[in-house]
Formats: structure tokens, C-alpha cells, sequence
């Protein structure tokens, strides 16, 4: 049995309308465990997750959705859910591919409510031109245009921009294109597009903090923006409001009770930055709560990173040799840490060591995280 067989995926967080989570119990899943996915024995290759509902593609070209929206369809080659439309790719009658988006409520079934066809990027470009890009929604496959979930749903790109990734949070976009620079844009008053104002950019901006490190990948969450360079290492910006930068938060102070009085004023770099007074040891403690510049992010025992995601306010990376580690807002579980506890630093979600489980990637919905785990190899 190959190694890819033997992996799973596994789901925690909220399932309060009927995401396959877990057991399932109740509105929250505190720990990770095995997807009950609709349809058993799919073999799951991506998870895209809305707040209430969740899209599963497979290896075959299936689509299943469990949630608020159900239903199922074949001959897709991706899907992405948000809670204003699911979209799917999926094969053209003829050349290229046909984009088609449903609401919700009505998804997969009838005619949706708008489609458009796509070229592929091997045939728009020549041979090898889909090198330059991953595919995936909502990046388009030729990619020089995105699907956004309002109007106008189909965005082209910049002639010049030869997009790999592109990730949407709740009000911005970041994208990573071919020679693994960042460019992002739209609302920025929580300091997520990087920078270094609060100010909206309403075209792609090369994210300058970062140029000259190559990056391999880019994560948007609902207010906050990650990436990682091909080195390894993550920088993250952005709303620290749940400690979703693991910066330390003051919401997160005040709920130990460490805080009786603060101050706030700018750092030499421009963070918003409160000082708490009453500190244990009579000095105060600084508190970001916006990071508008991309600040380098160490994990535990010097880990290099090779995938992240970000859901509303939380964040979770995946290292090179395969832990996951989750931090920000935890009130459903979605740190998979066995708890509600929300946390400003990087933890590593044990059931994972404890299984013998080497993570591969991860998915994180808004308020609910997906993994794709496999055995280690036995010694």
C-alpha cells in the first residue's frame, strides 16, 4: 500500500450546520478527527470551506458538498465555496474549461446562475505555460483573471502579472506570482495588505518588505495575510486581534486578567501598538493590535514552514517534516488543541505527533480547520 493511500483527512472546529466534522457533536469539535465525508470512500484530494457549508473534490472529478448547501456533481476539476457563491471549474465541451456559480441555496442543481468559459493556461500560453500557476480557484486556470464572490464576478489581472496563487480574505487579495514576488489590494485598514499604511490600494501592489525573497506560498485570512518563502520561513501581517499574527493581544491579556490600564501610541515600524499597565514584574507590556508591515514569524525548535492557511482569525502552518501548528482565535476548536483557548504564539496540535501522523497540507475554513495527514514511515 503506497503512502498516499494511507493518508486521511481529519476536521475540527465548527460544524454547527452539518459540515462534515468529526463526530460531528454538538456545534464544536475541540480535537482533530477523521472527516465524515458525504459519500464514503471518496477519495478527497481539496477541502474548500464557507463559514456554513463545505465543498470536497476528489481525485475522480467529483464534487460533494455537506453543510447549509448540499448536493454533488461530476466532471469537476475544482471548486470554491464562500457564502455568496460556490463555484466550479469544470470541463469544457470544448477547448478550455466552463466556470459556472451557483448560490448556495441552489447549488448544483438546474442552471447556475452564471457561466463563462476559460482557456487553459497550456493552450493560451504553449507548452508549459500551466507551470507558471497551481490552477486552483479562484485563481482561473489561465491565470490572468480571478472569480470574485461580487459582482463583477469574473476580474481580469494585469496584462503583465503571471499569477501562481491568489488567495481572497474578507475585504483584500494576495497574490503570488511566477518568480515569487507578492502583490496585494484592497481594503487595508487592519493593516493586512503589507504596506505599511492603513490605506486601500484598489490595483495589485508589490509588496516591496518582501521583494527579493522568493515566496512559495500565500495564505489571506479574514483580516490578516501570511506567507511563506521557499527557505522556509513565514511573515505575517495584518490584524492581531485574536492573535492570529502570534503577537501578544490584548484581548487575550484581559482574559488572564493581567491588564488594569492602557496606553497606545505608533512603533518605529509602524505597528499600532497598546501598553498595558500592571505588569507582574512593574513594567508594561506591549500589545499589537495592527501589523502593517509583514513581520517575520519563528516557530518552535526553529521549524521550517511549507504550507499555511488562515481562516477568519487564526492561523495554522504546516512544517517540513510534518506538524501542524495552529494559533489565533480558538473559540470553536479550530486550533485542535482540545479546547476553546484562543492563543497568541504558535502551538503544535499534538494529536497529531501522538497518532503518528506526518501532516501534508491544510485548509482552514472561517471558523473550522481541514488536515490531510499520512503514517510515518515505520524504521
Amino acid at each position: 500500500m503506497t503512502e498516499e493511500r494511507r493518508g486521511a483527512w481529519f476536521g475540527f472546529g465548527f460544524c454547527g450546520f452539518g459540515q462534515a466534522l468529526g463526530s460531528g457533536r454538538g456545534r464544536r469539535v475541540h480535537s482533530p478527527e477523521p472527516l465524515r465525508a458525504p459519500g464514503a470512500g471518496l477519495d478527497i484530494c481539496r477541502v474548500s470551506a464557507s463559514w456554513s457549508y463545505t465543498a470536497f473534490v476528489t481525485r475522480g472529478g467529483q464534487v460533494e458538498l455537506s453543510g447549509s448547501a448540499g448536493g454533488a456533481a461530476g466532471g469537476c476539476r475544482d471548486a470554491w465555496a464562500s457564502e455568496e457563491l460556490l463555484v466550479v471549474l469544470r470541463a469544457g465541451p470544448g477547448p478550455g474549461a466552463e466556470l459556472q456559480a451557483w448560490a448556495p441555496g441552489s447549488a448544483l442543481r438546474g442552471e447556475p446562475l452564471w457561466a463563462q468559459t476559460v482557456p487553459d493556461a497550456e493552450r493560451e500560453d504553449g507548452p508549459g505555460g500551466s507551470e507558471t500557476q497551481d490552477g486552483r480557484l479562484p485563481l482561473l486556470p489561465c491565470a490572468r483573471a480571478y472569480v470574485s464572490p461580487r459582482p463583477p464576478f469574473y476580474r481580469p489581472l494585469g496584462p503583465t502579472l503571471r499569477a501562481r496563487r491568489l488567495e481572497l480574505g474578507a475585504e483584500h487579495a494576495l497574490l503570488l506570482d511566477a518568480a515569487g514576488q507578492v502583490f496585494s489590494w484592497g481594503e487595508g485598514r487592519h493593516g493586512q495588505l503589507g504596506h505599511g499604511t492603513l490605506e486601500a490600494e484598489p490595483e495589485p501592489k508589490l509588496l516591496e518588505a518582501l521583494q527579493g525573497l522568493p515566496m512559495a506560498e500565500v495564505a489571506a485570512g479574514g483580516w490578516h495575510s501570511v506567507c511563506v518563502s521557499e527557505m522556509g520561513d513565514i511573515y505575517i501581517w495584518g490584524w492581531n486581534e485574536s492573535g492570529q499574527l502570534a503577537l501578544p493581544t490584548k484581548s487575550l491579556a484581559e482574559d488572564g486578567k493581567t491588564t488594569t490600564g492602557e496606553a497606545s501610541g505608533l512603533n518605529e515600524n509602524g505597528s499600532e501598538v497598546k501598553r498595558a499597565a500592571g505588569g507582574e514584574d512593574g513594567a508594561s507590556a506591549p500589545f499589537i493590535t495592527v501589523q502593517p508591515f509583514p513581520a517575520l514569524l519563528d516557530l518552535p525548535l526553529g521549524s521550517d514552514a511549507v504550507k499555511a492557511s488562515c481562516g477568519s482569525r487564526h492561523t495554522a502552518v504546516v512544517t517540513r517534516t510534518g506538524e501542524l501548528y495552529t494559533w489565533g482565535w480558538g473559540k470553536y476548536g479550530q486550533l485542535g488543541h482540545k479546547d476553546t483557548t484562543s492563543l497568541d504564539r504558535p502551538c503544535c496540535v499534538e494529536y497529531f505527533v501522538d497518532k503518528q501522523l506526518q501532516v501534508r497540507t491544510v485548509s482552514c475554513g472561517s471558523w473550522n480547520t481541514y488536515v490531510y495527514a499520512v503514517e510515518k514511515e515505520k524504521s
